[in-house]
Formats: structure tokens, C-alpha cells, sequence
């Protein structure tokens, strides 16, 4: 039997307390461990109240209709997911499957819960996009914005890059950081562009896809520069807060010197937190009669972005053997499109096997939370984004095999 959906909180650990600490004190962890201290009790009392102005209790409209889950079996995806776990690749896993605005399947495996927090790493892409998406609703960003505008420092060829360009791995910027050029020992988002202004450029702006995070890392800068505040706060008040997603946060993936939270790979969320983001994408930016992002928006980051820009080796074209060339939206994979080239299978999977997904064709959102073991999955060369893209073909099937029994 399922778990109902419950916006219940998780347990905070000893670590996972430490990471709320960070996550709004990025400004004072380059500082001597000595001084770090006492700044991050201060942190720890402003992040009490400024989240304690936020509220928190918004209704959940998706817990389970016992009625829908008797009508699928879902035999066939659990049974996935435990082969999984009784390889050791998971130590916990949880699934949340909605159709038609309702969800009609939640199971937890292992060690998890719901409200189990993860790493998510890229699954974040698509929750940085949607907060840089919502400032531009609000004027203070355009799409088209060079980074010149904001980030002169970067220089003229990669001040030519447009936020759009960023957001759809478009820009000509590198992937990621060399290693050691410079030292990956920054904390804010304005060290990170500033990390990346000596950097040539791999190809002309909108000339080449390339995925990666450092563009990403400018994007954000840019929308902190347009606010005037930081991207942690950023997203708590225009995603976080508006949906509810009290256990989602960009945080330092630990404690040690460096590692600032990047916008590519840095979020941590709950399968209670996430399923609240696509409901929201699902129901055209409205979450619970509120608008969060326009229409406008939503559209903008469905759309292929990729905008003829040369494809090189991408999870569309090796896993799902897709052909065509919009892969790209901003921030999420368009996995699969119709004859008019409208996305039909959005998603923003992870290297750790996260993956949620909109599926238009079945009116269907998902997402699956977990973070692989490297080791049991190194050993047998498991490669968990790769297996977790089976997911939304699976649920399809399923949704598929009730229609069929009508």
C-alpha cells in the first residue's frame, strides 16, 4: 500500500543542519573557521525568522485517491525500482506519480520517505531556471539581456551571451570550471562569474549546445545583480516559499572550503517539495489559485531554445534515440516532441538518478528521489540516469494498460 503525500518535515540530521546554516550565509564562509562560528549562529537566527515570515501550510491537493491507485498497477515500476535497491545502487528511492492534477501513486523504498531530503543534483537545473524566470516576469530580467549589461567584467566575447543563452547551454561558455584554473574556492555567485571572466570561450554564443553549469552560475549572478539579493533568498521567495517547499534549498554539497552552491547541480529537495514544483509547471504556473510564473514563462522554458544551435553527444539522442533538434528548453530536456514541435516529455534527470518529468501525451507528472551509491553502482557500471529514463516510459505503459481495460 502507498504512502499518502504528506507536506510533513523531514528529521533533521546533524549534516543536514549544518546545511541550512550555509545556505543562507554563502557571504561568510570563506572566512577563517574561528570567525566562520559565530557568523553562522547569526545566519542560523536570520534564516529562523526570514523563513518564519513564509508561510509554510499550503494545502495538499495531490494526496492520494485511493480509488485512482486501485485502478493502475504499478507492479511493473516498483518492481524496477527494487531490483535497484536489491543491487545496493539506492539505499532509499521514492516515486510520486500524478495524472490529470491528482496523485495516484507514491511508494518509498528502503531507508526513505517522502520527506527524505537529496541531493538532487540537475534536477535542480529546472527549479534555477524557473527562479530566474519568475525576475524576469517581474521586469528586472529580459531573456535577451547580454551579459555585458550586467557582468561587464566578463569581457566583450562572452558579454555577447544572452540569458537565454545561458539557460539553454547556448552560451559558448565552458561546461565546467578547469580543474585547478583557478581553484574552485569561491563561495558567492560574484566570485563564481568572476572565476569565469579568464576563460576563453569553447564557440561563439548560440553557435553550439553545450551542457554544463558555469553559464548557469553567470544566470544567477545576473538575476542577484537585477534584485539586489542573493540567490538563496531569490528562490525561497519566488519558488520556495510560494509552493511550500519548506525542505528545498541551494546549498554547498558539504562543509569544507569551496564548493559554492551551484545552480546546475547544488539542490536539495524531497519528493513532497518537488511534486509541488510540477504541479505548479503542470497547471501553467498557478499553484493553489496563485500565479507563481506566467504563461508566458512556462511557454518560454518549453520552447525549443536550442534554436538551431550544432548538437553534440546528448542524453536525447543516446537514450530516447531522439532526431530532432530542439533537445532544449531553459532548464529542462524537451525529450520528445510533436509534429508541430511542441515538447511532449519534459524532464530534468540527474546524474544520481533523480528524475522528474511532465508527460503531456498522458497528463501525467512525476518524479523520482534518490542519490545513486557510486560504489555498488561503479562496480557493476550502473549508470543511474541512463536507468532512471525508464521511469516515464514504464508509468506511461501503465496509464496506457488502464485506458485499455475501460
Amino acid at each position: 500500500m502507498s504512502r499518502a503525500l504528506h507536506p510533513t518535515t523531514a528529521p533533521i540530521s546533524k549534516n543536514e543542519g549544518t546545511d541550512k546554516l550555509f545556505c543562507l550565509s554563502l557571504h561568510f564562509v570563506t572566512v577563517p573557521i574561528h570567525i566562520r562560528r559565530p557568523l553562522l549562529a547569526l545566519a542560523l537566527f536570520s534564516m529562523l525568522t526570514h523563513f518564519g515570515a513564509c508561510s509554510m501550510d499550503t494545502p495538499a491537493h495531490w494526496l492520494d485517491d485511493p480509488a485512482h491507485e486501485s485502478r493502475h498497477d504499478f507492479s511493473p515500476v516498483a518492481s524496477l525500482i527494487n531490483n535497484w535497491m536489491e543491487h545496493g545502487y539506492y539505499k532509499g528511492a521514492s516515486l510520486a506519480v500524478a495524472l490529470n492534477g491528482h496523485v495516484i501513486f507514491v511508494r518509498s523504498f528502503g531507508t526513505h520517505t517522502p520527506s527524505t531530503v537529496e541531493y538532487i543534483a540537475s534536477s535542480g537545473k529546472w527549479l534555477a531556471a524557473a527562479a530566474i524566470m519568475a525576475v524576469v516576469d517581474e521586469g528586472k530580467l529580459s531573456l535577451d539581456d547580454p551579459a555585458s549589461k550586467w557582468l561587464p567584467e566578463l569581457g566583450e566575447a562572452k558579454g555577447r551571451a544572452t540569458l537565454r543563452q545561458m539557460l539553454a547551454h547556448t552560451s559558448g561558455y565552458p561546461a565546467y570550471q578547469p580543474n585547478g584554473k583557478p581553484s574552485d574556492n569561491y563561495q558567492t555567485l560574484a566570485e563564481s562569474a568572476a572565476n569565469l571572466a579568464p576563460l576563453p570561450l569553447d564557440s561563439e554564443p548560440g553557435a553550439k549546445w553545450n551542457y554544463g553549469g558555469l553559464a548557469l552560475q553567470a544566470a544567477g549572478r545576473m538575476a542577484e545583480l537585477a534584485t539586489q539579493k542573493n540567490w538563496e533568498t531569490i528562490f525561497q521567495e519566488k519558488i520556495a516559499c510560494p509552493l511550500g517547499m519548506k525542505d528545498t534549498h541551494f546549498t554547498p554539497v558539504d562543509i569544507g572550503f569551496g564548493h559554492t552552491p551551484m545552480l546546475g547541480g547544488g539542490a536539495r529537495s524531497t519528493l513532497n517539495d518537488y511534486v509541488r514544483f510540477l504541479a505548479m509547471l503542470a497547471s501553467g504556473g498557478m499553484y493553489e489559485g496563485q500565479r507563481v510564473l506566467s504563461e508566458k514563462s512556462i511557454a518560454a522554458m518549453q520552447a525549443d531554445q536550442v534554436l538551431g544551435a550544432t548538437l553534440g553527444n546528448n542524453f536525447i539522442a543516446n537514450v530516447r534515440g531522439g532526431k530532432h533538434n530542439g533537445i532544449y528548453g531553459l532548464g529542462e530536456w524537451r525529450e520528445s516532441e510533436d509534429a508541430t514541435g511542441r515538447a511532449l516529455l519534459i524532464s530534468s534527470p540527474s546524474w544520481a538518478g533523480a528524475y522528474p518529468w511532465i508527460d503531456k501525451q498522458h497528463n501525467v507528472y512525476a518524479v523520482f528521489i534518490a542519490h545513486v551509491d557510486v560504489k555498488a553502482a561503479g562496480k557493476d557500471k550502473f549508470e543511474a540516469m541512463r536507468a532512471s529514463a525508464e521511469l516515464p516510459v514504464l508509468v506511461g505503459q501503465v496509464i496506457d494498460a488502464e485506458k485499455g481495460r475501460k
